[in-house]
């Protein structure tokens, strides 16, 4: 069937070569307009509902709000995992669905379940769905200054709030703009506890009155003079004036009391859960731009920098913007490598083919159909819609040198028939037609499985799928264009370019040099065949050594070219503290020389992506361009080198790139390489295990830093209400929680309406009234009865410690230990730290410990290809026998896959790369290229033991050296060719470095390793075995 394929795209030549014209222009507009990223979007889908409950403890919030909820979505379809966090005065649920779910269609379900509970929540619980973001939404920041000093912190938070904002989210491709830090500008109503009492004065009288005195109303409307007027009571509140002015009642003397005459009114900042800071110089406002689920990242961040660009001209004199991480810059550095090195590596298989065919047209065939196989696979992958990002272009990449292995051995073939025929217009096509007719078909069949052998990827989970299934499409992808133009293209192009003058295999100088050397060697392996099997086998058990040594890590780190500084204070921090803690981190930090901007975070920005408590430090670190470094600096020294300058007590720092840290935090929860779990029922127990895991953690070597979470940490003032007492003055428990939740706590009551901007109105009482456990017990409460009694009568207050912040998962609470790995893999360290911890904690009953982080995802990966590896195989096998129908040559082609193995196992373990799932991929691809040169080997001693065949006479075993001879020795070019353009295809990837090489060179190394040793061994091991065999056949027919 394959030869009628050649036969028909010859025949029908001009049709062939029109359709490729097409398919390169195709292919054309599909690179200029395939949406660019730096890696492809590894968050899982999710769903997050923000609740906010003001002023209450994150005891509360769970309990009232954030355990009904997360309970009620552990029932939502395709939900993998309900993560709760219960903050103060704010609840956050993330709904974490299974691969391949449609956002909207979860944010559905979630909408559903929500309905359904929502009614039993406390009215002042508002929950909302977070914005249809990822996890590595963040794709741009920028920071609002004033550095001439006209502006303060509130007025700059108002120009962010009610314009930047806003114009910012009307950008496609923006889900929302989260702003972070600054003052929100707030009308405080601060009573005074003995005028109250000397007027008699409820609080739930003075928070009606408020209410009731900020609003407007319409009157329909009115006809005068043949005209309409349209009626409106006015009666916003808009300033100090106004709320002074509210009215409350009226004195026994008739004298009205307004609100100014038990209280002070002024202006202040909100109480805020988060600060910004800028280069360790001082406060800033910060805003975050969160990109849309699935968008294209680089043209959303193009539209909002043009947007900024005009809004620039609507700031005020003196403010501002200055950009604080751009994720376009890795963007196009991630590109623009990998793009240089497709263009490197296609300039190297040219010249490779120049070199051994030393016939220029015939080199043209390769120049001219390789681009056009990458072209296809860049039409599917734009119409499937993957990302030009470096796991797509770099499954191009590692393609290249096997995308031009038939066509070189389709050429080659015409030439050694030219040896032998005159080339004539006459004959040229017959030629043409024979020479690839003669090896197309097995040339189909090895690309074929080249192109299989990626199945084992496809089955990839969660995280590492979507790692490594854009690699695997382009690579299949650009297979397959290539076994497909094999039959049709190339013997098109090689009757219309191979002419003139074509110079034997003997008269190119390399060839002879390389057949001179390889000679010897054969004639010393057909003269001892048995020797060199039992030679191959020691040598494969040598690979023992380097498996062994190996160890196991999930992915090596990328490079992003910023770093994200994550360390986790200690609970029940204030937010002064906070601040000047800030700002002294991002002083050391900017005091690194290649430290170009700093932008610090503590606490969580105003998103639903934001579920940082105030203990949590996050601090962009943009770095300057790598040819401004020290001499001799690299990113891990640098890392070093941060680590020595911040130094503060009770901070574990962490230094990741920002992508992999916020994919990690949404997919786990956990920030560090490694994570422990501890679940139960009582945040004190789990707490104590977490401190034991920690001790234990602390001495396993490769320890660089463990920290478990004092999950009890926090501050409590408890308030415990006698009710008895309570309820002989008239009380209720709600009266008395009253007083403790506006008066106390302070409590929003309303809002100002000035133009498009809105400012909340809180109740409460002085500070000095309200800041000890003595003034709180004498802070007044009117009974119904008129009596004034103090707080102290019906309640005890006494200070305890609580949770400061409250993590659950599928509704179980959880205490969390991070752990930061150095000098050790993953894999190792992982079943250290597991086995000590069985060692030496003992659990109670209804605990549990789960391992977390990137150990789950190495697991579930390890796991998966163990099952999928061994299927591909028989693929590979049931391929290979559909091809030649003989088990025997099928046996001895892939006896050539463990001796390739070997030699990638060898350089991997030269090059000091631990084994993870990138250079797993590098197997797996090693796998189709190894069979490939197996195939070609067969091939060619086939093909010549046939001719001795064909052409009779005595069939010994001098005839079969000889055929052996002609097979491997004078069919070298080709052999040495698809090696060759394979290993020059790689080497780009393997020697390069910028963003994204840290991945592709562990791909790379054991397909260049392995390529080496399965050569050399091809070369010699298949020869001796192919003698034996055939030797046998003789004896046994003779």
């Amino acid at each position: 069937m394959i030869t009628r394929f050649i036969d028909w795209s010859i025949n029908n030549r001009f049709l062939v070569l029109l359709l490729s014209v097409i398919l390169a222009a195709w292919g054309i507009y599909a690179v200029k307009n395939t949406p660019l990223d730096a890696i492809p979007d590894l968050s899982d889908v999710q769903v997050i509902i923000k609740t906010t409950y003001p002023g209450q403890a994150p005891r509360v919030v769970e309990d009232q709000v954030t355990y009904p909820l997360t309970s009620a979505m552990l029932s939502v379809p395709k939900a993998v995992t309900v993560r709760g966090y219960s903050f103060f005065g704010d609840s956050y649920i993330y709904v974490i669905f299974e691969d391949g779910t449609d956002i909207y269609w979860a944010r559905s379900r979630v909408l559903e379940y929500l309905s359904q509970v929502a009614g039993n929540l406390p009215p002042q619980a508002k929950p909302v769905l977070g914005p249809d973001a990822t996890g590595v939404g963040w794709v741009y920041e920028y920071a609002l200054v004033d550095r001439s000093g006209k502006h303060d912190l509130a007025q700059l938070r108002s120009i962010q709030d009610w314009f930047l904002k806003y114009e910012l989210q009307t950008v496609d491709g923006v889900s929302e703009v989260a702003t972070v830090g600054g003052m929100v500008k707030q009308y405080q109503v601060v009573l005074d506890p003995d005028r109250i009492r000397a007027y008699n004065m409820p609080l739930a009288t003075i928070r009606m009155a408020i209410q009731r005195a900020n609003q407007e109303v319409g009157g329909s409307v009115i006809e005068m003079a043949e005209a309409e007027y349209m009626v409106r009571a006015t009666g916003y509140i808009s300033s100090i004036k106004d709320l002074q002015r509210i009215p409350l009642g009226v004195s026994e003397s008739g004298v009205p009391i307004l609100l100014k005459d038990v209280a002070e009114i002024r202006l202040g900042p909100q109480l805020r859960r988060g600060i910004a800071e800028l280069d360790g110089e001082g406060e800033v406002v910060g805003g975050i731009v969160v990109m849309r689920y699935g968008e294209n990242a680089l043209e959303t961040i193009q539209k909002v920098k043009t947007k900024l660009e005009e809004l620039k001209a609507g700031l005020p004199e003196g403010v501002e913007i200055v950009e604080t991480y751009d994720r376009s810059a890795l963007i196009e550095r991630a590109v623009d490598n990998l793009y240089g090195k497709l263009v490197l590596e296609f300039i190297l298989v040219a010249l490779v083919c120049a070199a051994f065919l030393f016939h220029l047209r015939s080199s043209l065939v390769v120049v001219i159909s390789l681009p056009i196989g990458i072209l296809g696979a860049f039409i599917i992958m734009y119409y499937q819609g993957i990302n030009a990002n470096i796991m797509s272009l770099g499954g191009v990449a590692i393609a290249i040198g096997a995308m031009v292995d038939a066509a070189i051995v389709m050429i080659e073939n015409v030439h050694k028939h030219l040896e032998r025929t005159t080339l004539t217009r006459e004959n040229r096509w017959r030629i043409m037609s024979q020479a690839a007719g003669e090896v197309g078909p097995a040339l189909f069949f090895s690309l074929l499985i080249i192109t299989l052998s990626f199945i084992p990827v496809f089955t990839l989970e969660a995280q590492e799928g979507r790692l490594f299934s854009p690699l695997a499409f382009t690579k299949t992808y650009a297979m397959a264009v290539a076994a497909g133009l094999s039959i049709t293209l190339v013997p098109v192009l090689m009757g219309y370019f191979i002419r003139g003058k074509v110079r034997t295999e003997a008269e190119n100088p390399l060839n002879s040099f390389l057949m001179k050397l390889y000679r010897p060697v054969l004639v010393m392996v057909l003269r001892w065949p048995k020797q060199t099997i039992v030679a191959a086998v020691l040598l494969f058990l040598l690979t023992l050594v380097p498996m062994v040594a190996l160890e196991y890590e999930f992915m090596p780190a990328l490079d992003e070219g910023d770093l994200l500084y994550m360390p986790t204070t200690y609970p029940a921090l204030s937010i002064g503290k906070a601040q000047e803690l800030l700002q002294q981190t991002d002083k050391l930090i900017r005091s690194v020389p290649e430290v170009k901007r700093v932008f610090g975070k503590i606490g969580r920005a105003e998103t639903a992506t934001d579920p940082a408590p105030l203990t949590m430090i996050e601090t962009t670190i943009q770095l300057k361009p790598r040819d401004e470094w020290r001499k001799g600096m690299t990113l891990q020294k640098l890392k070093e080198e941060l680590n020595r300058v911040v130094k503060i007590p009770s901070l574990a720092n962490t230094w990741d790139p920002p992508i992999k840290i916020r994919i990690d935090m949404l997919t786990t929860g956990i920030k560090s390489d490694v994570g422990v779990k501890i679940a139960g029922p009582d945040l004190q127990v789990i707490e104590e295990i977490g401190q034991q895991v920690e001790s234990v953690l602390q001495d396993i070597p490769g320890t660089a830093s463990a920290f478990s979470e004092r999950v009890v940490g926090g501050r409590y003032v408890n308030i415990k209400i006698d009710r008895y007492a309570a309820s002989r003055l008239g009380l209720n428990i709600a009266d008395v929680q009253e007083v403790v939740s506006l008066a106390v706590g302070g409590m929003n009551v309303s809002q100002s309406v000035e133009g498009l901007e809105r400012y909340p109105i809180n109740l409460r009482y002085p500070r000095d009234i309200r800041d000890s456990v003595d003034q709180l017990a004498n802070l007044p409460i009117v009974t119904p009865l008129g009596a004034r009694i103090p707080l102290g009568e019906v309640a005890e207050i006494q200070i305890e410690d609580g949770p400061g912040m409250i993590k659950s998962e599928n509704a179980r609470p959880n205490g969390w230990v991070y752990v930061e790995i150095e000098g050790r893999a993953l894999g190792s360290y992982v079943a250290d730290a597991q086995q000590a911890v069985r060692e030496n904690i003992n659990l109670p009953a209804g605990y549990s410990i789960n391992w977390s982080g990137q150990y789950e995802y190495l697991e579930r990966a390890l796991d998966k290809l163990k099952v999928v590896v061994p299927f591909t195989l028989a693929v590979i096998v049931l391929l290979l026998y559909l091809h030649s129908r003989n088990f025997i040559e099928v046996a001895i082609i892939l006896a050539s896959l463990p001796l390739a193995m070997g030699g990638g196992f060898w350089l991997m373990f030269l090059l000091g790369y631990d084994l993870s799932i990138a250079s797993v991929m590098g197997f797996i691809a090693l796998a189709g290229v190894a069979v490939e040169t197996g195939v070609v080997m067969m091939l060619y001693l086939n093909l010549a033991w046939q001719r001795r065949l064909a052409e009779g006479g005595v069939i010994d075993q001098t005839t079969l050296r000889e055929a052996v001879v002609e097979g491997a020795l004078l069919r070298l070019r080709p052999k040495l060719m698809t090696v060759m353009t394979i290993i020059a295809g790689l080497l780009p990837l393997m020697l390069g470095s910028g963003t994204g090489s840290e991945v592709m060179k562990r791909i790379a190394a054991p397909m260049v390793g392995g390529m080496i040793s399965s050569t050399v061994l091809i070369l010699l091991l298949i020869p001796a075995v192919f003698l034996l065999w055939k030797s046998h056949q003789i004896a046994k027919s003779g």
